[in-house]
């Protein structure tokens, strides 16, 4: 795999990035609904986190136990230095594969 970076995988990394210090499972799921118009799965939400943090790309780290779930702890994520490399590269060959491409993609 190296160091490409999946469309999902963007996506999830930029939730990651927007929601800050509040990026957990379900503010990500919520964020990828309002922003990307995406409906996923907590486990595609997940699986995804997981593997971006065995690649080194996000780090995680559980914050304290509440009452509201149960006295389980919520796990946050945090986009990685080299993350950010990664990330910032896959968008900028995005753009330049898109640029001048936008008559061509207006087109019916």
């Amino acid at each position: 795999m190296g160091d490409h970076l999946g469309d999902f995988e963007q996506l999830v990394m930029l939730a990651v990035l927007r929601l800050d210090d509040d990026a957990y499972g379900t503010s990500i799921r919520e964020e990828l609904k309002a922003r990307a118009d995406r409906e996923v799965s907590p486990g595609a939400i997940f699986t995804t986190l997981e593997r971006l943090e065995s690649r080194g790309l996000v780090m995680s780290r559980y914050g304290e136990p509440t009452a509201e779930r149960g006295g389980r702890s919520k796990r946050y994520y945090k986009v990685s230095a080299e993350g950010r490399r990664s990330l910032g590269r896959a968008l900028k060959a995005v753009r330049r594969m898109a640029q001048g491409l936008e008559p061509k993609l207006e087109r019916s």
